[in-house]
């Protein structure tokens, strides 16, 4: 008996993870404007040449492992770990600078797992860590806001010129860090580092990157358990160990949320449907997990920006967080529940 052919509904022409990849650089836009208006052109750079290394990178080892090249450059997955990684650069970065992140991130970070969906690690902070540990100088560079002409950043990119003078300054979480004689109030009066609330821009690039991340939670491509944890977790932190505004002060809740790499890791880092954790319940545990990670490293370990190391630490933990956190199938009781045999 010959049995029917009865096909599925199956839509034609869509390719899901290049949209949720396109919608996530669209969330990137508002930080991106931020970063320009902050820096200038330099951001612009970067993202240009961090693009075109990822995706020079990702052909490369995918032709290597004899995989379709066009196919799996069309997710956008590669453009969006350059994109990221860029933003967490420092704007001007040499050209060796970005194109060793970009080559970790994409053949460490990445390919050397099998490709998109099988990475342990988020792979744009495999390549920030690597050249944050090997090039702590060129990671610390950051130039001053609105203080850099494009001609004298392209010299630098280039490495054909050395910086100008007045170029480089350190950032709020650096100059905190190593504070050891100035108040809190004293530090907001003297050191052009600092803004309002925390770093000088950033307090607008925080917010920028926390507009983008709503975006996303509206078009319900993150959820609100990892951006919510960690946040959270940082803020109570902060405020628990917020030693007031004396020269050994750790800096208020208030300077943690609006200060460095915070809210791109929120929102754009720890939501990684890959390398973090699966259920909702452990995205919380995840979330919460990098926000203590990030205070601890800040207010007592040796680097002022933690983002990155607490998310690679976090994503160690995630195969624990989603074996105790996995939830319950549906129909079966929890174990324990003083369920017999023969009920």
């Amino acid at each position: 008996m010959a049995l029917p052919r009865i096909t599925s509904p199956h839509a034609k022409g869509s390719n899901r993870t290049q949209q949720v990849m396109l919608q996530v650089l669209l969330a990137t836009v508002p930080g991106i404007l931020a970063l320009t208006w902050l820096f200038g052109a330099g951001t612009l750079f970067n993202l240009l040449w961090a693009s075109l290394c990822a995706l020079g990178f990702e052909a490369a080892l995918l032709a290597a492992r004899k995989r379709p090249v066009a196919f799996f450059l069309k997710d956008y997955s590669a453009l969006v770990t350059a994109v990221l990684l860029a933003l967490a650069l420092p704007p001007y970065s040499p050209w060796w600078l970005t194109l060793i992140a970009c080559g970790f991130a994409i053949g460490f970070g990445k390919q050397l797992y099998g490709g998109l969906g099988q990475n342990p690690f988020n792979p744009a902070m495999v390549g920030y860590v690597v050249v944050l540990i090997s090039f702590p100088v060129e990671m610390t560079s950051w130039p001053a806001p609105h203080g850099v002409a494009a001609l004298d950043g392209i010299k630098h990119i280039l490495g054909i010129a050395s910086l100008p003078d007045g170029w480089a300054q350190a950032t709020a979480l650096d100059a905190l860090k190593v504070n050891k004689s100035l108040t809190i109030d004293e530090l907001y009066a003297v050191n052009p580092a600092f803004g309002h609330f925390g770093g000088t821009g950033s307090e607008a690039v925080n917010l920028a990157f926390l507009a983008g991340g709503l975006y996303l939670l509206h078009k319900r491509l993150i959820t609100w358990h990892a951006p919510v944890g960690m946040l959270a977790a940082l803020f109570v932190m902060s405020l628990l160990f917020w030693n007031g505004s004396g020269s050994d002060s750790n800096g208020s809740p208030l300077f943690h949320l609006l200060t460095g790499a915070t809210m791109l890791g929120a929102f754009f880092i720890v939501t990684d449907p890959v390398s973090g954790a699966t259920s909702n319940r452990g995205r919380l545990v995840f979330g919460i997990g990098v926000g203590i990670l990030v205070y601890v490293i800040r207010a007592w370990g040796g680097y002022p920006d933690a983002v990155a190391f607490a998310v690679l630490l976090m994503n160690l933990a995630a195969p624990t967080i989603d074996y105790y956190t996995r939830p319950r199938s549906y129909g079966h009781r929890k174990p324990n529940s003083g369920f017999k045999l023969g009920e």
